[in-house]
């Protein structure tokens, strides 16, 4: 019914039909996995650390995958040490200005509290409480979807580091085995440099958000150390973690610090305005130089990633684009240099056979 040419297009993309079907019906197989391989790369630093200068088992890196995990929970636990308490004691409480604060946000109240507060006049209160009545339903929306992602995160924090242990310990042979099923021996050595420059893009987003929690981090240590918070590197240290989780780790973050500065008396409106201000500036100005400046991507480009991202897929979206857009683009690199080297080789043959003619 159809020539060669026309069945090997029409075999092509049933072939890709059926690739894309695969990847949708797996996509959240494939999303836990690509979370536990970034986590991998997160822990893998601190592996290599501890098997550089350890005493013992410098060849083996198991045993300092299980050191890693151990002083990662030290650090959540220590978290739970200075926070618990002031939890225990004020658990009710706690319970019941959380949803306080998300109403009076929603419908426009806590514009009266930020009036009072910053002198406000009428005027502008009246600004600020319209201004959150109008995104009403955004907020609503968001705190919902934080709400449903909760299940999803808590399934995630068991299964992730699970599967990262894996990758820790045998990634790279497990590359290499992928290497040698999906290549051939003229490609072989191609594909060993495109997944070498992966791996590279991959460390340098990793270094990336690094140095974004680190910022958080010391932004919220200096400001509440400034307006009199209680467990001031307990709270700075939560909120550097959790600059990790986009959209939910920085809201969860900012209900705590807020919460506990509310149970302390502390001018939590002060720094409700004052984490405003830093999301603010994260999210257009230093998120995007510091990912552009990681993964040689323009801020610009960086910050309409994060949007379509979020557009998409929701908070998945939102931390997976970045990474996906340079994946894309180390892999659009690798063949174009790939191919513009092609027509070099000819014309270096086409010259050895005529010099060798004469």
């Amino acid at each position: 019914m159809f020539d060669s040419r026309t069945a090997k297009i029409l075999r092509t993309i049933v072939v890709f039909a059926i690739g894309l079907s695969i990847v949708y019906a797996a996509r959240a197989v494939l999303i836990v996995f690509a979370f536990a391989i970034l986590f991998a790369y997160l822990i893998d630093p601190v592996v290599r650390f501890l098997q550089r200068h350890s005493l013992f088992f410098k060849n083996l890196r198991g045993p300092h995958v299980v050191e890693a995990y151990l002083a990662f929970l030290g650090v959540i636990v220590l978290l739970a040490y200075f926070l618990a308490p002031q939890v225990q004691t004020n658990g009710a409480q706690l319970l019941n200005t959380l949803p306080s604060i998300a109403d009076r946000v929603s419908t426009g109240q806590i514009a009266d509290d930020l009036g009072n507060n910053f002198g406000w006049t009428d005027t502008q209160s009246d600004r600020v409480r319209t201004f959150l009545q109008q995104h009403r339903s955004t907020i609503e929306s968001s705190v919902g979807q934080i709400s449903s992602f909760a299940s999803t995160v808590l399934a995630g924090v068991l299964v992730i580091p699970i599967l990262a242990i894996f990758f820790l310990s045998d990634g790279e042979n497990l590359a290499n085995q992928v290497l040698h099923l999906v290549s051939t021996r003229k490609n072989h050595a191609a594909l060993q440099s495109l997944a070498n420059q992966l791996h590279c893009m991959l460390q340098h987003y990793i270094r990336a958000k690094v140095t974004l929690g680190g910022l958080s981090l010391l932004y919220c240590l200096v400001t509440m150390l400034i307006l009199g918070f209680p467990h001031v590197v307990a709270l700075a240290v939560l909120a550097g973690i959790l600059e990790f989780i986009p959209l939910a780790g920085w809201m969860a973050a900012a209900v705590t610090i807020l919460s506990a500065g509310a149970l302390a008396h502390a001018h939590w409106i002060w720094m409700l305005a004052l984490l405003c201000l830093w999301r603010i500036l994260m999210d257009y100005w230093i998120a995007p130089r510091v990912m552009g400046h990681e993964l040689e991507m323009h801020p610009l480009l960086a910050i309409f990633t994060l949007m379509v991202g979020g557009a998409v897929g929701g908070i998945i979206g939102i931390y997976l684009s970045v990474p996906l857009v340079a994946t894309l683009r180390v892999v659009y690199s690798h063949f174009v240099r790939a191919a513009s080297l092609v027509p070099e080789r000819s014309t270096s043959k086409e010259s050895l056979t005529l010099t060798s003619s004469h």
